[in-house]
């Protein structure tokens, strides 16, 4: 009982390092795409709609489950922040700013995931916590007011790195409030509904810009981005950190976010999509230490 316990827990931080590596791809992959292959809230439903189909597929392979009336309206607030807002909130984020700026931003998420704990949860906050999160709230101030406006492929820095914020917000709400979830229904059985909900929340939004889509003229390098995107970063991060959300808390999945920014920057610095700044170096080193120190276990005094 312990091996397989053991195992299952090995198996769940796997899947939440390989969520983690695919994101970072993904903050430069994304970004290439938008807007002269399709616009963001077009992006967004091309996503929810593959993933409600991917995990449709999928389902024979999940126990025939029947979801009590009661959990709908949990579901339908899960399929809000992590399949809507979330999504809105980035690709917006990542239409107006860069690549780095967006992996930055969310290693936010352990110091919020810290204070809906302590807003929600009553959960104690000790004196270097809270520097932590002053540490971290600064970092991502100073990217969103002190940020040079514009960069050749990023037409409005500041107003990006906002809704980098309210992305890390939407998720970190996400990670709270599906952890209950997980542990009554199978990870397949979850995701179809999420993302079939997801269509419908994103459909008035998503619709003109996804049939503005100039299908015939795209060639197998940008079809394999967006595959990349769809299946990837939809399909398998969700389905990764879900199963992972089973076996691990929200504060360590919160942890693998940390590889983000250092794989976006290689990816970005490498193919010449972003470039790094002294606010940026500064500003990132400000939000990491604040993660660390509010993300450090109390000391007790012997």
């Amino acid at each position: 009982m312990i091996d397989s316990s053991r195992s299952k827990r090995n198996l769940a931080l796997l899947a939440a390092t390989g969520a983690g590596l695919i994101y970072g791809i993904n903050h430069t992959v994304a970004k290439g795409l938008m807007p002269a292959v399709i616009e963001p809230h077009g992006f967004i439903l091309l996503r929810v709609i593959g993933a409600a189909i991917a995990f449709s597929l999928l389902t024979p392979f999940a126990p025939k489950e029947r979801v009590e009336k009661k959990d709908w309206g949990l579901i339908l607030i899960c399929a809000f922040f992590g399949m809507a807002l979330n999504m809105t909130s980035f690709f917006k984020g990542l239409a107006l700013s860069t690549p780095i700026n967006s992996s930055v931003v969310i290693t936010l998420v352990p110091v919020i995931l810290l204070v809906l704990g302590r807003l929600f949860l009553k959960e104690q906050i000790v004196w270097q916590k809270t520097i932590g999160i002053f540490l971290g709230l600064g970092g991502a101030l100073g990217l969103i007011f002190l940020e040079v406006p514009t960069q050749n492929n990023a037409p409005n820095i500041p107003l990006g790195n906002f809704y980098f914020v309210l992305n890390a917000l939407s998720y970190s709400i996400y990670l709270i409030l599906v952890k209950p979830l997980t542990a009554k229904y199978h990870v397949l059985t979850l995701m179809r509904y999420f993302f079939l909900i997801a269509v419908l929340l994103n459909l008035p939004l998503g619709y003109d810009e996804l049939m503005a889509v100039a299908w015939g003229q795209l060639d197998l390098l940008v079809l394999s981005q967006l595959g990349f995107v769809v299946l990837g970063t939809t399909v398998l991060t969700y389905l990764f950190n879900i199963y992972a959300l089973k076996h691990l808390s929200p504060s360590t999945i919160g942890a693998f976010i940390y590889l983000q920014p250092v794989v976006a920057t290689v990816v970005a610095l490498s193919v010449g999509a972003d470039q790094l700044t002294p606010l940026r170096c500064l500003t990132a080193l400000m939000i990491f230490i604040g993660v660390y120190l509010s993300s450090q276990k109390r000391i007790k005094a012997a």
